[in-house]
C-alpha cells in the first residue's frame, strides 16, 4: 500500500493550444502508463470531438507511477483540464481536488489571458504552482523574455520555471522531480470513517453512473456499503478503480487517492459532482467543502426536429447534465417550433460542443434559437425579475427599468493591434478601464455587456489581430439598459422562436437585416407574404415577398374587355382568401441562418 506521504495530486493548466494534451502525452509515456502501440496524440481526449477540434472539453485523470532518483515509489495524479474560456469551470473543479498544478506557458506566445486567470485561480485556493515553458524547440520561440514575463506578472521565481518540448519529449524527465519535492502531498484528515468528495460523474449504458472521487480520509472498496450526505442515498460498492489512463479496477481506494467508484447507481441525480460520499456507519458525518456553484450565462431554445424525439431528447439532456453543473435545461414551448427545452450554457463554444455531442452521441438533431443573457426586469410595482428568454419579458409599459449583465474583459494582444481591439470593443458598447504595456503585447481591460461578447467577440478578435490577440472575463455586476425586444412578423403573426433582445440603438439595423434574411429563406407563395421587424407595436421595418401569379386570362382570345378583368378579379380576391387562411411554413435554415453571426 502507497504511504499517503507519497501521493501528489495535481493539474495541467495553460491558455488554449499552449500544449497542454500533449505534455499529459509525455508525462503517460515516460511513466509507461502505455505502450508505444497504444500511445496516441491526446490519449485524455477521449471524446471525438475533442480530437477533431484539438481542444479538451471534459477534465480527465491518470494515474501514474513514478520511482524517484534514491528509490522511492510515488503515485502522481494528474488531472488534464481545458483551456477554453468556456470551459474554466472544468479547471476550477479540477483544481480544487488537487494539491498544485503544472502552469503551461507557450514558448512563442508567451502570458496570454487565460495564463493568467488560471494563476490567479491556483493561488487562490492557495496550490503551488510549477512553471513550464513549452514549445522551446520552434525556431520563433523567445524563453527569455517569457522567463522575464513569468517573474515579474505572475510572481514566480524563474528558479522554479522548467524548459520542454512536449512534442519532442525534450526535458520531460525534469518536471517529475519538481512535482515530488514542490507540491505537497495530501494533508491527513482527522475523521475516523470513510470520507470522500465526488470530483466528477458520467453515466455508462451497462455500469450506470460511474463517480470519480478524491479520498478525505479512511478506505473504500468493493461491498462497502456508502451515504451520500446531502440526500441521504444509500448504495453498495461493486466496483472501485483507476485510470492509468486504461481502466484499472483495484481491491480498494485509500486515503489521498483519486479514483473511480461503481456502485449500481441507476439515478441521475443520484450522487451530485461536488458532494460528499461517507461509509454508511459513519457517527455525524459532516460534508466536505464542495465546489463553487457556477450559474449558466447563455441561454437558447432546443427543439428536436422531430417532434416524437421529445422524450428521447429529455433523457439525453439528462446524462450530459449529470457531470457538467454548468449546463442545464428546462422545458419550453414555441408556437413555431412545439415543445422544446430551455437549455444553458457558459458560452456559444460550450452550446456548440452540446449540440454536437447530441448528434453523435444520441442521434438526435436540434434547431436552436438565438441565444440570450439572464436580464433584470424592474417592474413598476417594485417587483424584480430575471429573463432569461424574450418570450418571458413582460409588456414595455410596465417595465421601470432594464439592467444588463456587465463583464469585466482582459485582451492580452501584440501593440501593433491595439487600435484594432480599441474600434472592436468600442463597437460592442464597451468602455475602457485600464491598459498597461509590456515588451511586445499590451494588456487592456473593458467594461463590455455580455451579450455584446458571448455571440461572436471571439471570432472577430481573432480576424482583427490575425489570431494573436487572447481574452478572458469575469461578471461584475449588472448596470441599466435601454434594451428592446425585436419581434418578427409574417403576415402579421409573431415567429416566437426569431425573437431576440437587444440594445434599443441596434434594433433598427436589426430589424433589416432580419426581415431581409427571412426574405431569401422563406419559399415563395400562391399570394404575398409580408414580413416585418417590430419593436412592440412599432414597426422598424417592412418588406414582402411576391406571389406566383398564374396567368387566368391565357385562354381568353378576343371578346369584351369586362370578361377579362371578372376573371383577374377573381384571382384577387382567390389571394386574399387564401392568404387568410394559409400558413406559411418557415424552414429550418431560417432559423440556423438567424443564429449565425454576420
Amino acid at each position: 500500500m502507497i504511504k499517503l506521504q507519497n501521493i501528489r495530486n495535481f493539474s495541467i493548466v495553460a491558455h488554449i493550444d499552449h500544449g497542454k494534451s500533449t505534455l499529459a502525452d509525455r508525462l503517460i509515456q515516460f511513466c509507461g502508463g502505455l505502450s508505444e502501440r497504444e500511445m496516441k496524440n491526446q490519449v485524455l481526449d477521449s471524446m471525438e470531438l475533442e480530437r477533431e477540434r484539438g481542444i479538451t472539453i471534459k477534465a480527465q485523470t491518470v494515474r501514474l507511477q513514478y520511482q524517484s532518483d534514491d528509490g522511492d515509489e510515488f503515485i502522481l495524479n494528474l488531472i488534464d483540464t481545458p483551456g477554453h474560456v468556456d470551459f474554466s469551470y472544468e479547471v476550477s473543479r479540477s483544481l480544487s481536488a488537487c494539491d498544485g498544478a503544472i502552469l503551461v506557458i507557450d514558448a512563442t506566445q508567451g502570458i496570454e489571458a487565460q495564463s493568467i486567470a488560471h494563476t490567479t485561480l491556483a493561488k487562490n485556493l492557495g496550490l503551488k504552482l510549477i512553471p513550464v515553458i513549452n514549445k522551446i524547440d520552434l525556431p520563433s520561440a523567445n524563453i527569455d523574455e517569457i522567463k522575464k514575463d513569468i517573474t515579474e506578472l505572475l510572481d514566480i521565481d524563474a528558479k522554479e520555471i522548467i524548459e520542454v518540448s512536449a512534442k519532442k519529449g525534450i526535458g520531460i524527465e525534469k518536471i517529475f522531480p519538481a512535482v515530488v519535492s514542490n507540491i505537497p502531498a495530501p494533508k491527513n484528515s482527522n475523521c475516523n470513517y470513510s470520507k470522500a468528495c465526488i470530483v466528477d460523474s458520467w453515466f455508462d449504458n451497462y455500469l450506470g453512473v460511474v463517480v470519480l472521487v478524491k479520498l478525505i480520509s479512511g478506505k473504500i472498496k468493493p461491498k462497502q456499503k456508502i451515504k451520500i450526505l446531502s440526500n441521504k442515498n444509500q448504495f453498495i460498492i461493486d466496483k472501485v478503480g483507476v485510470f492509468t489512463p486504461k481502466l484499472t479496477y483495484l481491491d480498494e481506494l485509500s486515503s489521498g487517492e483519486v479514483g473511480f467508484i461503481i456502485a449500481s447507481i441507476k439515478t441521475l441525480n443520484a450522487a451530485p459532482i461536488g458532494d460528499t460520499i461517507v461509509d454508511v456507519n459513519a457517527d455525524s458525518p459532516t460534508p466536505h467543502p464542495g465546489f463553487e456553484p457556477i450559474q449558466p450565462r447563455v441561454f437558447s431554445g432546443f427543439f428536436p426536429i422531430d417532434s416524437k424525439n421529445y422524450q428521447e431528447s429529455k433523457k439525453a439532456l439528462d446524462k450530459l447534465s449529470l457531470n457538467d453543473n454548468s449546463f442545464t435545461y428546462e422545458p419550453e414551448n414555441s408556437q413555431s417550433l412545439g415543445h422544446g427545452f430551455r437549455c444553458g450554457f457558459l458560452g456559444v463554444l460550450h452550446m456548440e460542443i452540446i449540440r454536437e455531442r447530441l448528434l453523435r452521441e444520441y442521434n438526435l438533431e436540434f434547431l436552436m434559437t438565438v441565444p440570450s443573457v439572464t436580464y433584470k426586469i424592474e417592474k413598476k410595482n417594485g417587483e424584480t425579475i430575471e429573463v432569461k428568454s424574450p418570450k418571458e419579458l413582460p409588456d414595455a409599459s410596465i417595465i421601470q427599468n432594464f439592467h444588463e449583465p456587465i463583464a469585466l474583459i482582459k485582451i492580452i494582444t501584440p501593440s501593433e493591434y491595439l487600435g484594432s481591439v480599441i474600434e472592436l470593443c468600442i463597437k460592442k458598447r464597451g468602455k475602457q478601464e485600464n491598459l498597461q504595456h509590456r515588451l511586445t503585447s499590451v494588456e487592456i481591460h473593458f467594461k463590455i455587456p455580455l451579450s455584446e461578447i458571448i455571440y461572436d467577440f471571439f471570432d472577430k478578435l481573432k480576424s482583427y489581430t490575425k489570431g494573436y490577440a487572447s481574452y478572458d472575463y469575469t461578471i461584475i455586476g449588472y448596470e441599466l439598459s435601454k434594451m428592446v425586444r425585436l419581434d418578427i412578423h409574417v403576415n402579421e403573426k409573431k415567429i416566437d422562436a426569431l425573437s431576440q433582445i437587444l440594445h434599443k440603438d441596434e434594433a433598427s439595423k436589426k430589424s433589416r437585416e432580419s426581415i431581409e434574411n427571412l426574405k431569401n429563406l422563406i419559399p415563395r407563395q400562391m399570394y404575398e407574404i409580408k414580413i416585418q421587424g417590430c419593436v412592440g407595436s412599432k414597426i422598424l421595418a417592412s418588406t414582402s415577398k411576391k406571389g406566383f401569379r398564374k396567368d387566368v386570362t391565357a385562354k381568353l382570345y378576343g371578346g369584351d374587355v369586362t370578361r377579362k378583368m371578372k376573371l383577374l378579379e377573381k384571382q384577387k380576391e382567390g389571394k386574399k382568401k387564401m392568404k387568410k387562411i394559409g400558413k406559411i411554413e418557415i424552414p429550418k435554415e431560417a432559423f440556423y441562418e438567424f443564429m449565425t453571426p454576420k
